[in-house]
């Protein structure tokens, strides 16, 4: 059975599948756009280093044949075939993308998606749609990458140029168009050229072709054939940026030129100004791909009941115009289930699968709101010396130890919740703003060089190792980078670098003090550290 994967997210690709001759799809179409679907190998500075590795319809296979472009087939717009194993080792990431071949936009795609299938099966699918994208001309469907092993990410990212633009983006070069020759002056004798209404020239590459498509291998599976999918009946409808309504039968709904455009209605959680897609307040390291944030603060369905921008969202344009009957009103809430051991489900609510890793999850005592499958839950003591530190620091954790084979949803009072994904690195953060972390995490009290933080006086948590920690805000917060001149109040930070250098910054002076009243902002933390630290600050003050 396919997993279901939504923008951002990742696995390992033996999570999906032991296989590593895979094939992968892609279907996206629009009224009246042509698209071109490309592969680039990309090496460990995510630049086409080597030209033989952008795979398209002029070059449609790498040198080993590691990666091939198959054409058209079982209803993909276009198909290649990976062999992870024969891949060579400059090349670190398989990039697949789509750009519009003329005139259009990404807004006008139909519902579409990648896939893996692998041995004849499809493991992975990603969906996507015009509603998520806007005047943009190239999309970024999926990645493969290697980190350690190779994974999958979907990333579903817009790029304003055309296929030129995205080339020049990973370091390759665009051919210059050579001038077109000048006919010689006076009557010269015509060349040769096929009478009118003779035989059609021969398809291009990537055009459909029954009987000359190479026959696989048996360890690649491709998809039973099926019958390209209809358009979609989102194309029926007018749109400002390409009405389908002809010259001769003006829609009633369209706009007069120059008529000024409304303006569109941010996403839940998502900052006024903000461009779409973009999501607020990104924390760093959790293994997301470079220029790619990862899954922090997912975007939110509406309020249970309501709707934002006019539609609910993550329901396709035909789904909202039908609009009636219960599934219809429940289909925005599902469950999101991503192949992954985190998911947020949406800002308030997280879900960790306990069956993948085999690790227990430590979570503060009271936070599951529902779980499903074969899940026992224990207490989990600091010991003597353990609840003495607590104690007197003020980081005291009340734990719960979750384990089993089950799905565990966990929340607390409706505060914003983001995985801090940990590769071997470290974050400081107030027990206070702890949720739940992997107990594979080493965990301890540290000390810093001030006093005020939440809860925490002069000490915080510091959580180091591989594996994930649930942060909960107050709002969005907003992450900024450690320069010498960064300050934080002491009642807002919420976690931070574990490189950063902490100490105590206070404005109080003597003769401010002789006078009555201050600003109320005398005591805050000075942050200070190398290029790549950061702070956490939350709109909130405990």
């Amino acid at each position: 059975m396919a997993r279901e994967f939504q923008r951002g997210h990742k696995a390992k690709i033996s999570d999906l599948t032991p296989g590593t001759d895979l094939y992968v799809g892609v279907q996206i179409a629009a009224p009246g756009l042509t698209f071109d679907i490309s592969c680039f190998g990309l090496d460990a500075n995510e630049q086409l280093s080597d030209d033989r590795y952008f795979i398209f319809f002029n070059q449609p296979k790498s040198p080993e044949e590691s990666v091939q472009l198959l054409g058209a087939q079982s209803g993909d717009t276009e198909s290649f075939r990976v062999t992870l194993d024969r891949i060579p080792a400059n090349i670190h990431r398989l990039s697949f993308t789509a750009t519009i071949d003329g005139a259009g936009q990404m807004s006008q795609v139909g519902p579409g998606y990648i896939r893996i299938v692998a041995g004849g099966e499809e493991v992975v699918r990603y969906a996507f749609n015009g509603s998520e994208f806007s005047t943009e001309r190239a999309v970024m469907l999926g990645d493969f990458y290697l980190k350690d092993v190779w994974r999958f990410a979907a990333v579903g990212q817009g790029f304003d140029g055309g296929l030129d633009a995205l080339l020049k983006n990973f370091g390759g070069e665009v051919a210059e168009e050579e001038p077109a020759a000048q006919p010689p002056a006076g009557g010269a004798a015509p060349g040769f050229a096929p009478p009118p209404g003779g035989p059609a020239p021969a398809p291009a590459f990537g055009a459909p072709a029954a009987a000359q498509a190479p026959q696989p291998p048996p360890s690649f599976g491709v998809p039973p054939q099926a019958p390209a999918p209809a358009p979609h009946p989102v194309h029926g409808a007018p749109t400002v940026t390409a009405p389908m309504t002809p010259p001769s039968a003006p829609s009633p709904y369209a706009q007069p030129p120059g008529a000024p455009q409304a303006p569109q209605q941010p996403q839940f959680g998502q900052i006024p100004g903000q461009p779409p897609g973009q999501v607020p307040g990104q924390f760093p390291g959790q293994g997301q791909p470079p220029g790619a944030p990862a899954p922090y603060g997912q975007p939110t369905p509406p309020p249970f009941g309501g709707q934002f921008g006019g539609q609910p969202q993550g329901m396709p344009q035909a789904a909202q115009q039908a609009g009636a009957g219960l599934q219809a009103a429940l289909q925005p809430y599902r469950e999101a289930a991503t192949g992954q051991r985190w998911t947020p489900q949406n800002q308030q609510l997280m879900r960790v699968d306990l069956a993948m890793g085999g690790t227990p999850v430590l979570a503060r005592q009271g936070s599951m709101v529902m779980y499903q499958g074969k899940v026992e839950f224990g207490y989990k003591s600091a010991g003597f010396a353990g609840r003495i530190v607590g104690n007197a620091t003020g980081q005291e954790m009340q734990l719960m130890r979750c384990s089993g084979r089950g799905q565990v949803f966990l929340a607390e009072e409706g505060s914003h919740l983001h995985p801090i994904e940990l590769q071997g690195d470290a974050v400081c953060v107030s027990a206070e703003n702890v949720l739940a972390f992997d107990e594979s995490l080493q965990y301890e009290v540290r000390r810093i060089e001030g006093h005020g933080i939440p809860g925490g006086a002069l000490f915080t948590m510091q959580f180091q190792g591989t594996g994930t920690v649930v942060v909960k805000t107050h709002g969005v917060p907003v992450v900024l980078p450690v320069t010498p001149t960064t300050f934080a109040d002491c009642n807002a930070v919420v976690a931070w670098s574990a490189a950063s250098q902490v100490i105590l910054s206070s404005q109080v002076r003597l003769r401010r003090n002789a006078y009555p009243g201050h600003s109320g902002e005398t005591v805050n933390l000075q942050f200070r550290g190398a290029p790549g630290n950061f702070i956490v600050v939350q709109p909130y003050e405990v």
